[in-house]
């Protein structure tokens, strides 16, 4: 190489290799302060899409626990109302057993009759005043047909609750329907408008359980009360189930989130004890590179030497 002083070109190459040495010193610095080897789609294109893509099914997933946890917590406040109502149920067989015997009079029939009709008040009144987050529960409004019921399109939901966990929308795989039936006393037909029973034909028969203020009304309330009961019964027996089910949804969601989570840091995180041998050996070439630029950029005095001498 010829001694000249238009061009330094060991500074220049001195000059190149710093930077280029600085630029991955750099970046060496970020992904060690960020914890991220991906903090730039120039970092990994690929990488940065499939990551982004992951986060959004992990989110989703916390969402989804969350919204199970929370029909969790509507099922049992479904549940503890209809433990209450259990004990009306209760109540009101033991006044009918207590009236259908022949040792009370007519007017102490009607005394009995008269807790007996504020048992079923309350229970109706229970059901109607139920409710979770200002979804009344036990009202009847939860109850039908999921496919044919449930309607989502109005900004208040009808019909079956849709409990939605999944990341899609695939109705085997995302989420499902708690359906609760009317839990009050004319849905059990115990109340004064309980629905025309089918089959019967006596006036005794037709108001069995709605009152026990005769002899025979006391009698045949006991086959009604038995009948609200299993009613009750089948549907605790309901929530009880989809609560263990969603339970075990949440247990599911948690490993898909947390073996998520463990895919998108392979591909996100920084391997630190690689990149820190990484940033040693660049900040090694970094200040090798200072020392010869500033070798390089004496080298032109040689020549002033020549002149001068």
């Amino acid at each position: 190489m010829s001694l000249v002083i238009n061009h330094n070109l060991m500074a220049m190459n001195a000059q190149r290799n710093l930077t280029d040495h600085y630029d991955r010193l750099g970046v060496s610095t970020r992904r060690l302060s960020s914890g991220l080897r991906v903090g730039t789609a120039a970092d990994d294109a690929a990488g940065l899409a499939i990551r982004e893509l992951m986060r959004s099914e992990i989110s989703s997933l916390h969402q989804g626990v969350r919204n199970a946890s929370d029909a969790i917590s509507l099922i049992q406040t479904a549940d503890g109302a209809l433990q209450v109502i259990d004990e009306k149920l209760i109540r009101m067989k033991e006044l009918a057993m207590q009236a259908s015997t022949g040792t009370y009079n007519s007017d102490q029939r009607l005394i009995i009759d008269s807790e007996y009709q504020a048992m079923s008040s309350e229970i109706t009144r229970i059901a109607n005043a139920t409710d979770f987050n200002g979804i009344y529960l036990l009202n009847g409004n939860l109850g039908g047909d999921p496919a044919v019921d449930h309607d989502g399109t109005g900004l208040q939901s009808e019909g079956p609750l849709k409990i939605h966990f999944g990341t899609s929308n695939d109705s085997a795989e995302d989420y499902y329907y708690v359906g609760i039936q009317g839990s009050t006393s004319d849905a059990f037909g115990l109340g004064q408008d309980a629905a025309l029973k089918t089959g019967v034909t006596t006036w005794e028969e037709q108001n069995a359980g709605k009152a026990i203020s005769t002899q025979g009304l006391a009698q045949s309330a006991m086959d009604a009360i038995n009948n609200a009961i299993i009613s009750k019964d089948k549907i605790r027996a309901n929530l009880g189930s989809m609560q263990n089910r969603l339970e075990n949804t949440i247990t599911n969601l948690e490993i898909q989130a947390e073996n998520m989570q463990s895919a998108e840091s392979r591909i996100s995180d920084v391997d630190v004890a690689q990149e820190m041998t990484e940033f040693v050996r660049n900040q090694i070439l970094t200040q090798s590179a200072v020392a010869m630029l500033a070798q390089a950029n004496s080298l032109p005095r040689m020549a002033m030497q020549l002149i001068s001498g």
